[in-house]
């Protein structure tokens, strides 16, 4: 497990081109980042949405800042309404926005200006399969994404559906950033493991930031 090295600085690791890992990179601020979550529940509370084919996600979702992002029958999208309540998403948390910044810079992705945070919640057994980011407007921009909580596997695979797949474990304090050569690369998370997280409990929090306008 990489938590027997938590005490030490982040440190990176190279997925692909224009691809990395920050490891630890939000550790320390992890408990303000958890407690703005669940603000921005409080406001948008978290749902399973359904896929276009009528499946209910595993994952549960809700979302912050000038954009959400939506699944229906009508397909996936970006709103910037919550279609529960017919209102504004929640504005973006500084502190978001600030992670989200200055991990992109430090994977060497300068002017990021996310305006979309979407939030996963995943409990035991939940999943996300294999898929690619291509529901922005600007495809230039990268990634941004933050694990919290329980530990994961990662899929991350390439341009192809069936291209080979690396198994990354991400675990607490954990940031991902792809984007250039690698920003449509298929991705996605295994089905999460039983266990208890001493900040979230039997859950692992997912944050990703996205430029979606």
């Amino acid at each position: 497990m990489l938590d027997l090295f938590a005490d030490e600085l982040p440190w990176r690791e190279a997925l692909a081109e224009g691809a990395v890992i920050l490891r630890r990179f939000a550790t320390r601020e992890a408990c303000v980042l958890l407690a703005l979550i669940a603000e921005v529940a409080k406001q948008a509370p978290f749902r399973r949405m359904a896929t276009p084919g009528g499946h209910t996600m595993s994952v549960a979702m809700t979302g912050c800042g000038e954009r959400g992002w939506v699944s229906d029958a009508r397909g996936y999208r970006y709103s910037r309404l919550d279609p529960q309540s017919a209102l504004p998403w929640p504005p973006m948390p500084k502190p978001l926005l600030q992670l989200a910044k200055r991990s992109a810079g430090e994977a060497g992705y300068t002017g990021f200006h996310p305006d979309a945070c979407l939030i996963n919640r995943y409990e035991p057994g939940a999943k996300m399969s294999l898929h690619q980011d291509r529901d922005e407007s600007d495809l230039r921009a990268p990634i941004v994404s933050v694990s919290l909580g329980l530990p994961a596997r990662f899929l991350f695979g390439g341009a192809t559906r069936t291209a080979p797949t690396q198994r990354c474990l991400l675990e607490h304090g954990d940031v991902v950033v792809w984007g250039g050569a690698s920003r449509l690369f298929y991705h996605g998370v295994q089905p999460l493991r039983l266990g208890n997280h001493p900040l979230t409990g039997a859950y692992r929090y997912n944050l990703t930031f996205r430029e979606a306008g």
